[in-house]
């Protein structure tokens, strides 16, 4: 069974300036597909996002990043999906999770946005019939912290963990393109395999 996956959104911020901030993890997700399958993102100045289209398991897949802060990523989102007349079902979106412990991912098929304001604006353009890639970037003990600690150049250590949850990412994304989104979660949420 194929499922209806037609977009994989990764949220972030921007600019060189946020490149390597652990808000940024949801590009970094995205990045990584286009480098492997050696794809360019190219700038669509009508939606504001960065965009390209892969063929991940025969499947022609769209990976787009907004181009406006994090905080505003459901404008440009909502116009692409309206544009290509992309239900939200049809779509991914990969965003960093303060409440994850870094090398810690999980795969949710819909919700609300859990105080996370991506998600917030993703909803408030969309709805929340969208699937999730929590991407596990650790918090930073205080709550007055987390703005601060996101917005921080990850560590060389941390950017690693992340890295690892990236890759088990990767590995399950077929069998999302298949219509196995269950058998993806368990997978995702068991698969501690990742050496150094």
């Amino acid at each position: 069974m194929n499922s209806n996956l037609k977009v994989i959104a990764g949220i972030g911020n921007p600019g060189e300036k946020y490149s390597s901030t652990l808000h940024n993890a949801g590009f970094w997700l995205v990045d990584e597909i286009a480098s492997r399958e050696k794809i360019e993102f190219s700038l669509e100045k009508r939606f504001d996002l960065q965009m390209c289209q892969v063929s991940l398991s025969g499947e022609d897949i769209w990976l787009i990043k907004p181009q406006k802060f994090m905080n505003l990523s459901g404008g440009p989102i909502g116009e692409f999906l309206r544009y290509f007349k992309i239900p939200t079902n049809e779509m991914i979106v990969a965003h960093d999770e303060i409440d994850l412990l870094p090398n810690t991912v999980k795969f949710k098929i819909s919700g609300g946005h859990a105080g996370h304001n991506g998600l917030r604006d993703i909803i408030r353009h969309c709805d929340n019939d969208f699937m999730r890639i929590r991407i596990g970037v650790g918090h930073p003990g205080n709550k007055d912290e987390v703005i601060k600690y996101v917005l921080k150049n990850a560590k060389k250590s941390l950017r690693q963990d992340i890295n690892k949850s990236i890759e088990r990412v990767i590995r399950i994304l077929p069998m999302i393109i298949q219509g196995n989104t269950q058998e993806a979660m368990k997978k995702l949420h068991t698969d501690i395999s990742i050496k150094e």
